[in-house]
């Protein structure tokens, strides 16, 4: 049986990228698809003046009557009893544009939502009954577990609806929201199961950061840190010198420091060359594979933010330790931890099996079939610049927590 060179045929290919070799012949299909949205900073997005939430569903029809679908996190259904009562008075003002097909609905939230595979099945049925097209819009309220779940359904309901997402927490405005990524948990494993599924637009209200929990309110900054320790020194140093206002919320530093996250996480998906992560690096999750497998071992009793800053100042000492990363700089990123109101430390951490194997190790092997091909981590070689190594020394990371146990319980 004769067979064709695919490289050789793909040299002398012809315009249409098609080659006949004899009876043979092979086809390099090529296309490129851009995507693009908006990401919004406002306040009051249901109030009947704000124009943004309008704006956002006509802007490629304008002349259209659109249908939307909304879901919302029951933790702010719970904190914003009249919201309900605001979408459906936004969408009356705006009837001859916005169609609501049923009362905005509450789905539970915190990461249980990502949980349960039982309730994408619900959901999806859900905007099958109520006629959901791919012209509609599924509107998330929500925090980050929310949003991972009702993209993941948007997604995967006639092959991908419309979705807009429109974040409440500290977390998911300057970071998960803006991103590209859905997904939910499943045999163990954080985002086993997504996709990647850009939304339609973001639409960031700072009124739903006024009813968030302390811990909430200060877990959404591991995430502020963690990009200005790989992408930003200036912004490292301008957390330092804020951490106090940060701290206490104060809002004219909170809202800086939500807006520059967000912006330095959109240009590394935007303009780092791979925002679907078809290869190995993921400077986005630096600090995040002890994160993520600490997240699973309290049974997500520590928030995403507290996993990632235990991570951080991990993975930073790490990289003092393997003489990548100044000497005293580690000592830096953890009083910048402390002063924005972190513990660094949990029991967790020091599980090990009946073999006596650490439990907490078994978190790289993870990340790296979730990241598939070689293992690679994001460590330090200064602040505001991020290094990619391909292998961890397991005597190396206990150094490291033995060091971090030490810095938070004294012994």
């Amino acid at each position: 049986m004769k067979t064709t060179n695919l490289a050789s045929v793909l040299t002398t290919a012809n315009q249409d990228n098609t080659q006949v070799v004899a009876d043979e012949a092979v086809y390099l299909q090529q296309f490129a698809v851009p995507y693009e949205f908006p990401v919004y900073f406002t306040e009051g997005i249901f109030s009947r003046d704000n124009p943004i939430f309008l704006d956002t569903l006509t802007r490629l029809e304008p002349n259209k009557r659109h249908k939307i679908a909304v879901f919302i996190d029951s933790n702010v259904a719970a904190s914003w009893p009249s919201l309900i009562h605001d979408i459906q008075c936004y969408v009356s003002v705006h009837g001859d544009n916005i169609q609501l097909v049923a009362t905005p609905e509450i789905v539970p939230g915190g990461e249980q939502s990502k949980n349960n595979p039982e309730l994408v099945t619900t959901l999806q049925h859900r905007l099958y009954e109520l006629g959901v097209d791919r012209h509609s819009y599924l509107v998330a309220i929500g925090g980050g577990a929310v949003l991972d779940l009702m993209g993941y359904v948007a997604a995967t309901t006639h092959r991908g609806v419309r979705h807009i997402r429109i974040p409440t927490t500290v977390l998911s405005q300057n970071d998960s929201g803006v991103g590209v990524k859905s997904g939910v948990n499943a045999f163990g494993l954080k985002n086993f199961l997504g996709s990647f599924y850009p939304p339609f637009a973001v639409l960031n209200d700072s009124n739903f950061l006024r009813t968030l929990h302390v811990r909430d309110r200060t877990s959404g900054l591991a995430e502020a840190v963690k990009v200005a320790l790989i992408r930003d020194a200036d912004f490292f140093n301008w957390i330092e010198q804020n951490s106090e206002a940060l701290r206490n919320f104060e809002p004219k530093a909170t809202a800086y420091a939500i807006r520059r996250c967000a912006e330095l996480h959109m240009r590394q998906i935007g303009k780092g060359g791979d925002p679907f992560e078809s290869g190995s690096n993921r400077p986005l999750d630096y600090g995040h594979w002890a994160a993520h497998k600490l997240e699973a071992l309290t049974l997500h009793e520590l928030r995403h933010g507290e996993a990632v800053a235990i991570g951080l100042a991990l993975d930073t000492r790490y990289s003092v330790q393997i003489g990548l990363l100044e000497k005293g700089e580690d000592d830096r990123v953890y009083k910048l931890l402390k002063a924005l109101g972190f513990f660094l430390w949990h029991s967790m951490l020091e599980l090990r099996t009946a073999n006596n194997e650490w439990v907490l190790l078994k978190g790289l092997q993870e990340f790296r079939e979730h990241l598939g091909g070689e293992l690679t981590i994001t460590m330090l070689s200064s602040i505001g610049k991020g290094q990619e190594v391909h292998q961890m020394h397991a005597d190396e990371i206990l150094q490291a927590l033995a060091w971090l146990r030490k810095r938070e319980t004294g012994q």
